[in-house]
């Protein structure tokens, strides 16, 4: 059967959640604002939760209708034949968002929805599906705009950054999908050293030791569709023994390291976890002092702390938080990176527009990408020993 695909992503990722599609499905994806859109099968489904690195879910579209009030919200979901993908037994949850939408209360849209869920359950089975806010077997998405909606089932339950392996994890850590977004705009496939100085946890450097074993992000959690009727357990199966059998070992070092000890060992952890406690070296250290973990130059690819998102911590972090106001760490770090990482190109996701300023180096690109609700950038520096600065107050 044919179905209707939305997969939400972060604003930014968009061009890049369509090629990853393309390379995991081999169809070709519609752009849209926060996401993309695509017609695939059962099958396609499954193998986008498998694979997928960027999107946040993958959600079947069920309808798509004009409508003006509450009941014709009611309506519209009354139409949607719920029965096919679960059964009353199972227990569903609504979720509601919109732009633009005329409507007074979207709690009150929801309630309808799930009226209409329910009474569509009673007149086809006799019995209605309980609601279960927390641990759902099926998720229902509605968007209202100004003048449609749209109705979604979830097929991917937790969201798709939800990859099983990160336990261990420090203060506002990165997302999953975030990391393999900042690898993927980079363009690192594996073809050369990968190191992140300011590693926390271990995110980034684990995505990318992932990727370069090839290991499917889902391999090691369960999904929604796994519940649903249509669920054909032999076909899941082969995709997961399919994914198991193109692992390989790393062609390429890939290092993470980070001031705090304590996050040094989290992502210890996390790495044994997600697979690749052999592929990917972890160390403590200040990122102004560590030297390069390889001889060959390589890639850096980091999240350094900011403000919005956490304070710095570890060893240096009085340090750090009292430099962050004049901007002296970055400056100190690009003055190390010249001197020592001749060669080496660094990719540095940042909310500071003018952080190649305050670093004085002239960046390559800069790739617009959202840390949740902070708008930022990933910069890319390449490193040349001792110039590359940028002119004096530009």
């Amino acid at each position: 059967m044919t179905l209707t695909l939305f997969l939400p992503c972060a604003s930014g990722v968009e061009d890049l959640l369509a090629a990853e599609v393309t390379r995991i499905t081999g169809v070709q994806a519609g752009l849209l604002r926060g996401g993309i859109h695509l017609r695939s099968d059962d099958a396609g489904v499954m193998r986008l939760n498998l694979h997928s690195r960027l999107a946040q879910r993958v959600l079947v579209q069920l309808a798509h209708k004009p409508y003006r009030s509450e009941d014709e919200v009611y309506a519209a979901a009354s139409a949607v034949a719920w029965e096919d993908w679960f059964t009353p037994k199972q227990t569903f949850k609504v979720e509601v968002t919109s732009h633009q939408s005329p409507l007074k209360s979207l709690n009150f849209a929801a309630l309808r929805i799930k009226d209409a869920v329910a009474d569509r359950f009673r007149q086809k089975a006799g019995a209605r599906p309980d609601v279960e806010t927390r641990w759902p077997d099926a998720r229902v998405f509605a968007h209202l705009t100004s003048d449609t909606v749209t109705l979604y089932i979830d097929t991917s339950g937790e969201p798709l950054f939800k990859r099983g392996w990160r336990e261990d994890k420090g203060e506002a850590p990165l997302k999953e999908t975030l990391a393999a977004a900042m690898i993927a705009a980079s363009g690192w496939d594996a073809d050369a050293p990968l190191y992140d100085p300011c590693c926390g946890s271990g995110t980034i450097a684990i995505e990318a030791a992932q990727v370069a074993c090839r290991i499917a992000p889902g391999l090691s959690r369960r999904f929604a569709f796994e519940k649903f009727r249509p669920f054909e357990a032999a076909a899941w199966r082969a995709l997961k023994e399919e994914a198991l059998a193109a692992r390989r070992a790393s062609p390429v070092p890939v290092h993470g390291s980070d001031v705090a000890f304590r996050m040094v060992d989290f992502a210890v952890r996390n790495a044994q976890r997600a697979g690749v406690a052999d592929m990917v070296n972890f160390r403590g250290g200040d990122a102004l002092q560590r030297m390069p973990p390889t001889d060959e130059p390589g890639v850096m690819l980091l999240n350094p702390p900011y403000g919005e998102r956490i304070e710095a911590g570890g060893v240096a972090g009085a340090r750090q938080a009292a430099e962050a106001e004049g901007g002296d760490f970055f400056n100190q770090l690009a003055a190390h990176w010249k001197k020592n990482y001749a060669g080496w190109t660094a990719w540095v996701l940042s909310p500071d527009m003018k952080l190649p300023t305050r670093m004085r180096l002239k960046e390559s690109r800069r790739v617009p990408m959202w840390n949740g609700p902070i708008e930022c950038r990933l910069f890319r520096f390449d490193m040349v020993k001792g110039s590359a600065r940028a002119p004096a107050g530009a």
